[in-house]
């Protein structure tokens, strides 16, 4: 399954919640889409989440129905260090 980046930016500091996460978990599963792990920035306004999803549009959709921004996805490859060895 293809992999992607989205960067997030928001207007006040993230809190996820526990309805919150069982709604991202309910939604992303009928996009077709895995949010597989995030980084946070330090002030909580920014996250960079890895995805799988069949494609940009379903990463979109999602989004939208959870009302949270998806400002730039970015198709990626997965690389690690054991290449360069």
């Amino acid at each position: 399954m293809p992999r992607f980046i989205i960067e997030r930016n928001f207007a006040e500091q993230l809190e996820i919640d526990n309805e919150a996460k069982i709604q991202i978990k309910e939604i992303n599963d009928e996009e077709g889409v895995e949010w597989i792990f995030s980084f946070l920035s330090a002030d909580k306004r920014k996250t960079y989440c890895l995805y799988e999803a069949p494609d940009e549009d379903s990463l979109r959709k999602a989004a939208e129905r959870l009302n949270i921004p998806a400002d730039v996805i970015t198709s990626v490859d997965r690389i690690d260090p054991g290449i360069f060895a």
